[in-house]
């Protein structure tokens, strides 16, 4: 299954202070994000197999956006999220989010095995989504518990999905709430 893409949109934070603060570095989150038709609106259709196969491309497509908007920095955090448009079903969304969009991920911006946190729902245009992020090597480091919250005004309309990818250069500022370090990271998932 090919995807058609109707649009896409790029958002990025910088964050420099914080409690007064100055952030050395600076924490940059990145929100890549692409709008297609959804496929499947107004029916209902048993195998989604092939709209899970097209995500491979479709993460790939984000990845690099992404990439791309967080640079110079690399990226530590991982978050992923769909708002299906009220003609469709949130399996939809989370049909494009499974393992097989992820590898093209942690192929283009690094990261272990580490489960990446998302959000789907049934949206109309204009819905907030808070787009739950974490460590891309390693699920226990707090400081990398963060999100980003969107509101695309002009999507998803009711037969399209929004598919969000978010990223971040580093934790947030001024963690201080102890847990696994990221600069501690060793092994399967950070641990040794």
């Amino acid at each position: 299954m090919k995807l058609t893409i109707e649009r896409t949109y790029t958002f990025v934070e910088d964050h420099l202070f914080e409690a007064g603060k100055r952030a050395d570095p600076p924490l940059r989150k990145v929100a890549a994000v692409v709008v297609l038709k959804n496929p499947y609106a107004r029916r209902y259709v048993k195998n989604l197999g092939p709209l899970i196969a097209a995500s491979a491309a479709l993460g790939r497509a984000l990845a690099l956006q992404a990439g791309a908007a967080l640079a110079p920095y690399s990226a530590q955090s991982l978050g992923k999220a769909a708002l299906v448009g009220i003609s469709g079903e949130q399996e939809h969304a989370n049909a494009l989010l499974t393992n097989i969009f992820a590898e093209p991920l942690r192929e283009i911006l690094g990261g272990g095995k580490a489960w990446i946190s998302s959000m789907t729902k049934v949206a109309m245009a204009g819905t907030q989504v808070d787009v739950p992020m974490n460590c891309k090597d390693a699920l226990y480091v707090r400081s990398h518990y963060d999100g980003m919250t969107l509101t695309l005004p002009d999507a998803p309309m009711p037969d399209e999905i929004a598919v969000i990818l978010c990223v971040a250069n580093r934790g947030r500022l001024n963690a201080r709430v102890g847990g696994l370090r990221h600069d501690q990271l060793k092994g399967d998932n950070g641990l040794v």
